[in-house]
């Protein structure tokens, strides 16, 4: 039966307009998204389907649009999709730029992971700072392959002193999900904050993203 057909109160639409978001279960709100099902589907099942093939929300949303291969997904609802996840990720942006200041480091964790833990490939970014550890820009530095990036220290001085920052929170992906900071991870960030010191540049951490939550360096002592 078409969701048309349906009780107006069971209809993902109108139950999120009626009883807001939060009433919705994961497969409802990307009905949503989907605006229709596809033959012989609903948009609920469809999206029910999606997530199992997925493993997870956070899996499906983790992969690049190129990915969602699913019968019925096509082109129109992949750009869909694609268009929510960079809202939620400009919205951590937002929320990140309008924070007081940086206190710990899962005030950025949630930003960084949301920015990088999709990528298949390895990415080096930067989280810049200013006095108070405000945020001024992230920006991605080095891209390399899934056996790592190459990361240049005098890249990342000139880019430092470029925006001005004071101190930096550096971040990279595992596209392998596994976050544990190797030895090569440890020896970068050392060598990255000797010299950004003799430009008077803090770095305050270095986070590992994963599959699961972000691994800090500057927690394990790794700095």
């Amino acid at each position: 039966m078409s969701i048309r057909h349906w009780p107006s109160d069971e209809r993902p639409r109108e139950k999120l307009l009626a009883r807001g978001s939060a009433a919705l279960s994961e497969a409802e709100l990307l009905a949503v998204l989907f605006g229709h099902g596809v033959r012989g589907k609903d948009a609920v099942a469809l999206g029910r389907e999606l997530l199992l093939a997925a493993g997870s929300l956070g899996a499906l949303l983790g992969r690049p649009v190129s990915a969602w291969k699913l019968s019925g997904l096509g082109p129109a609802k992949r750009a869909r999709l694609a268009a929510a996840l960079e809202l939620a990720r400009r919205a951590l942006a937002e929320q990140l730029r309008d924070a007081p200041q940086l206190a710990n480091p899962r005030d950025s964790g949630a930003f960084l992971r949301a920015r990088l833990r999709h990528l298949p490939y390895e990415v080096f970014g930067c989280l810049y700072l200013d006095n108070r550890h405000r945020v001024i820009a992230f920006e991605e530095l080095f891209r390399g392959t899934v056996d790592g990036a190459s990361v240049h220290p005098r890249e990342v001085v000139r880019a430092c002193l470029a925006h001005n920052a004071c101190a930096v929170i550096f971040a990279h992906n595992h596209p392998s999900g596994v976050a544990e900071p190797s030895a090569a991870d440890t020896a970068i960030t050392r060598e990255l904050a000797a010299a950004l010191r003799l430009i008077g540049v803090r770095v305050l951490d270095h986070l590992v993203i994963g599959a699961g939550e972000p691994v800090s360096m500057a927690e394990r002592g790794l700095l």
